[in-house]
C-alpha cells in the first residue's frame, strides 16, 4: 500500500488567471509514487483544472484540493509533460493518467468519495479529450 503524502508534489502550484483558464507561472512537479516517476509540467502550461459540469458543481466545486492533481492529469492527457528521472520520456496510457489523477487527489487530501467520483467521471467521459491528443 502506498503511503499518502502531500510531499508528493515537489513544487508549489502557482498560476496566473487567464479568464476561465489558468496558466502555470512556474514549472510544477509531482512524484507519482506508484511508479516512482517525476512528472514535470512546464511554466506556461494552461489548464482549466477539473472540467466539472455545472449541474455537478452543487456537490463538487470546480476549484479545490483536486487542482494539483488536475494539472498533472491535463498535462498527461495532452502529452505536455516531462519525466526528468526517466529517460527516454515515460509515456502513459489513458488508464495510467486517470490512476495518476486518483493518486494525486489522495495525496492532496481530497475526500475519498469525491476522488472516486471524479476518477469515475474521467474514466467514463475522458476518452473524448484523450482522442484529441
Amino acid at each position: 500500500m502506498l503511503k499518502r503524502n502531500r510531499n508528493s508534489f515537489l513544487t508549489p502550484l502557482v498560476v496566473e488567471v487567464k479568464g476561465k483558464r489558468f496558466k502555470l507561472y512556474f514549472d510544477f512537479t509531482y512524484l507519482w509514487k506508484r511508479k516512482y516517476i517525476e512528472i514535470r509540467v512546464k511554466r506556461g502550461f494552461e489548464t482549466d483544472f477539473a472540467s466539472i459540469p455545472r449541474l455537478l458543481r452543487i456537490i463538487i466545486e470546480k476549484l479545490g484540493l483536486q487542482n494539483k492533481a488536475a494539472v498533472i492529469h491535463d498535462a498527461l492527457y495532452q502529452g505536455n509533460y516531462e519525466t526528468p528521472n526517466a529517460s527516454p520520456r515515460c509515456e502513459f496510457t489513458r488508464s495510467e493518467a486517470d490512476l495518476c489523477f486518483l493518486d494525486g487527489m489522495a495525496d492532496s487530501g481530497v475526500k475519498e468519495w469525491k476522488r472516486w467520483a471524479m476518477w469515475a467521471a474521467v474514466r467514463i467521459g475522458g476518452w473524448v479529450a484523450w482522442r484529441k491528443r
